[in-house]
């Protein structure tokens, strides 16, 4: 598995400040997620629990040893019917075969010596367990990928945010102009209420933008398994993790099927399966079990075992016992057949994954090369728009502009700051889908 210690390491420092304000870099949330994520948890005790079951089988082949007893009172001893040898009386006598009070204590080891299908449980444990493993492997890749999106999430309504607020103080500025113009009457109404409009759709999309940032919040909470309402500061910055060079070297990388988590898992499958039909086949196969059993028994006419007078008397065997399958009426065949049918089907879904991990490869690197190409498009037209819209600004308060291609400037550079942020949303998922299909979370 991937590096886990490093995990464990850097989710354990994390939890004692897990109830207060946390801060955490991307790297830091992820590797938080993939310790305290809920689904992470379930998978590691399932893993555990896999662990415990493997051991289980391998018991069974170990020597086995039960003791057991009794005790008994007979209220009435029974009675038995004989024939009268004794020539005399009836031709029948009664007579009792026993005493009022017996007990039995006994011990037995026993031991399999061979069974075909333990053996090859044996044999299916190192598989089962590795099959656990990438299990949880593939939850922990999960929980990485829902912490990034999830910061990122968040990070990009903060940017949105910030891009609107910069703009609120210029178009309230240009509304007090305007309106202490109509006031000394040199605007008409009509272009202060356009500026008004302006004005408060910002307003409206910036609380769009604050909801926005809380609901990614509580989502980053849920796949950091912390509380609700804990508070939580991101300390990397927006613009620094779009420029970083493992990023855009993203679309660069190689892709490797034989190490993608997906693969393995669906190999691994296989090889149990494979297993499972050999146990199959197993069952055509004889199995013979060992014991060896002492016990002692006692007789009295009163509860008195352990006196003086009590007598034990033993009884010890050993013995073997052999079962050898002859016929099953088909059962057996058509066991064996139902297997060979689940191999071919874990071999086909081997193909189908690796075709699917070939082909989301290919479509998310294509993505990721169209989200890069648009956001940087997008980021330039974003600088582009606000230029226009300052200078249309200085115009308007210079009587040069009127407040019709003020709103309209303005309404354009709205529109590009929700493309940008759009942008930004499309080339963090599409890196991320990339990541993902390259397995190198």
């Amino acid at each position: 598995m991937k590096s886990l210690l490093t995990i464990l390491c850097t989710a354990a420092v994390l939890s004692a400040s897990a109830q207060g304000p946390v801060s955490l870099t991307l790297k830091e949330a992820m590797d938080r997620a993939a310790q305290y994520n809920y689904v992470v948890q379930n998978s590691t005790l399932e893993a555990e629990k896999a662990s415990k079951r493997i051991k289980e089988t391998l018991a069974i082949g170990l020597p086995q040893i039960d003791a057991s007893g009794s005790l008994n009172n007979y209220i009435d001893v029974p009675t038995q019917v004989i024939p009268n040898f004794f020539g005399e009386g009836p031709s029948v006598v009664p007579v009792q075969f026993g005493l009022p009070w017996n007990a039995t204590g006994s011990i037995q080891l026993s031991q399999l010596i061979f069974n075909g299908s333990y053996i090859v449980g044996v044999q299916a444990t190192k598989k089962l367990q590795q099959q656990s493993d990438e299990q949880l492997e593939q939850n922990v890749t999960a929980a990485r990928i829902a912490a990034a999106k999830s910061y990122y999430a968040v990070l990009a309504a903060m940017e949105g945010r910030r891009l609107l607020a910069e703009s609120v103080p210029l178009l309230e500025k240009n509304v007090n102009e305007s309106t202490a113009m109509e006031q000394a009457g040199f605007m008409e109404n009509t272009d202060v209420d356009r500026l008004r409009i302006e004005l408060t759709t910002l307003q409206d999309n910036l609380a769009v933008f604050e909801r926005q940032e809380q609901l990614a919040r509580n989502y980053l909470l849920f796949a950091l398994g912390l509380p609700s309402g804990t508070p939580v500061q991101l300390t990397d910055d927006l613009d620094v993790l779009l420029a970083d060079p493992n990023e855009t070297a993203l679309i660069g990388a190689a892709f490797d099927l034989n190490t993608h988590i997906d693969h393995q898992l669906a190999t691994t499958v296989m090889g149990v399966q494979e297993l499972s039909l050999k146990n199959g086949k197993s069952a055509y196969l004889p199995s013979m079990n060992g014991f060896i059993s002492h016990s002692q028994q006692a007789y009295s006419q009163e509860f008195d075992f352990f006196g003086s007078n009590g007598a034990w008397y033993p009884a010890t065997m050993w013995g073997l016992s052999l079962n050898v399958p002859i016929f099953s009426s088909g059962i057996r065949h058509y066991k064996v057949a139902q297997e060979k049918i689940a191999l071919e089907q874990t071999q086909v879904n081997l193909t189908a994954t690796d075709e699917r991990l070939r082909l989301e490869y290919a479509q998310r690197r294509s993505d990721a090369q169209t989200a890069e190409q648009l956001f940087a498009s997008q980021k330039d037209r974003l600088e582009l728009q606000k230029r226009v819209f300052e200078r249309t600004s200085v115009k308007f308060t210079n009587g040069v502009a009127s407040s019709f291609e003020l709103t309209q400037e303005q309404s354009n550079y709205l529109q590009a700051q929700q493309d940008y942020i759009q942008r930004v949303v499309n080339l963090v998922q599409a890196r991320t889908e990339l990541r993902k299909a390259l397995d190198l979370y």
